[in-house]
This record gives C-alpha cells, structure tokens and sequence, in this order.
C-alpha cells in the first residue's frame, strides 16, 4: 500500500492554523452575544479548507468542537446530555470545516478569481454550524431549552432558539466570515508566490 506524502508547508500550515483555532475558541468564549460565545474560529476553518482542502477544513473544525468541550464552553449543555453535548459539539464544528471545504472544491476555478469561492464557502461554515447546532437542540436538548425560552419570555421554542440563542451571533460570525476569510486567502496565496 502506497503512503501519501503530505507536504512539509501544508503540514506546517495545518498545525498554525490549529493553533489559531485553539487560540481564538479560547479568547472568543470571553465574547458574548446573548447567553452563548461567538465563533471567531470559523475564519481560520474556512482559510484551512480553502487552502488545504475538505479534510483540513474538517479537522480544523473537530478542533474547534475539542476546544468548545474542554474549555467548558458547552457546560450548561453538559449537565443536561453530556453525549448528545459531545456529538453536537464536534460534528457541529467538522462538518462546517468539511462543507466549506467542498463548497470552495466546487466554485474554486484554479488560475482564475477564486475569491467568490471562498466567499461561498465562508458563507456556508456558519450556516452548518449553526444549523447543526440547532438540530442538536431539537435532538438532544428541547426540553431544556424551551424552559431557558419561557424563563427569557418567549412565548414559542423556536422563536427562542432563533432570536436567543443564535440570532446575534449567527449574523456576526456570518459577516466577519465574508469580509475576513478572502482577505486572509488572498494574503496567504500573494505570500506562497513570494
């Protein structure tokens, strides 16, 4: 069986980008937006898919939920289903990075402006985040979170879910993603032609 060589700078690009991951998760959880912390991570999740393909996206976004599980950022989820808790949480974060990945894969046009490229893919990382998120809600955690919705006053689950628990953050991580991610892409791929 033949062995891929992955190359030294796609490797060394991988374990910076990981530790920007772990470095944002952590100073982002002191960012709030209502009762849950914002992702900043996503942009070096979607600029690893774009740079390194589905599968980096996808354990750049695991590391993200890793990060989410220990810091004890998912801790009120925690205490109610620690595996619901745990399979929301990693699945939530690797999968956007592997959709962003492919959403890239798809619209990139290789010698061309790969810009709205990575715009979609931006695009779709906190849509599957947060979307996962949701459906771990329904899944895992509706109980719970329709008595955290009357106690805030919303009169339906689902208004809550949507106005307070994902509302701000959602549209906030969804900007900073389209302005940043082409950006930071752009940079790293002027710097690999220098």
């Amino acid at each position: 069986m033949e062995q891929k060589h992955i190359p030294t700078r796609t490797l060394t690009g991988l374990a910076l980008l990981t530790a920007i991951v772990v470095v944002l998760q952590l100073l982002g959880s002191f960012i709030r937006f209502g009762p849950f912390s914002i992702s900043l991570v996503l942009i070096p999740i979607v600029v690893g898919a774009a740079l390194y393909g589905a599968a980096a996206g996808a354990w750049l976004g695991f590391v993200f939920g890793l990060v989410v599980l220990l810091s004890g950022d998912a801790g009120a989820f925690l205490a109610v289903n620690p595996l619901g808790t745990v399979l929301t949480v990693l699945v939530k974060g690797a999968l956007a990075g592997f959709c962003a990945g492919l959403v890239y894969l798809i619209f990139a046009r290789p010698g061309k402006n790969e810009m709205p490229a990575v715009v979609c893919a931006a695009i779709v990382a906190p849509v599957v985040n947060t979307g996962v998120f949701l459906l771990g809600c329904l899944l895992f955690f509706l109980p719970t979170v329709s008595e955290w919705g009357a106690a805030m006053g919303f009169e339906s689950v689902g208004r809550y879910m949507i106005f307070g628990l994902v509302g701000g953050n959602f549209l906030f991580e969804l900007l900073f993603n389209i302005i940043l991610c082409p950006v930071i892409v752009r940079l790293v791929k002027i710097g690999k032609k220098a």
